[in-house]
């Protein structure tokens, strides 16, 4: 989750979500920072709006269900769990592939909803 977390402060604060401000942050925290979670979080939030992501999550109650698919959050989960496996190419390809995977016209915020629900 901290990983998640760091994005979004360096949404927060306009700067620019890459590797090198991402694992500035995670390391200024204290965090142990793994180089294949960094490359996938980015990766994954590349062609995300956070900010509508953000915004569609508000909207979503608590438990309630957006119709949401590849989410900001979602994705950015993903990404996290899928670092624990090795090999950076490969999680950047499936979190590339799964952005792809809405189909169900949902808003996307459904998992950014998930961490202020």
């Amino acid at each position: 989750m901290e990983y998640v977390y760091a994005a979004l402060i360096l949404h927060e604060t306009d700067e620019e979500i890459n590797e090198d401000n991402l694992t500035g942050i995670l390391e200024t925290a204290g965090a142990d920072v793994e180089e294949s979670r960094v490359k996938a979080l980015v990766a994954a939030l590349e062609d995300v709006d956070v900010e509508e992501a953000i915004e569609s999550a508000a909207a979503v109650p608590a438990g309630g269900s957006g119709g949401g698919g590849a989410a900001a959050g979602g994705a950015a989960e993903e990404a996290d769990a899928d670092a624990d496996d090795e090999g950076a190419d490969d999680e950047a390809e499936e979190a590339e592939a799964d952005d792809g995977d809405d189909d169900d016209g949902g808003d996307g915020g459904e998992g950014l909803g998930e961490l202020f629900g």
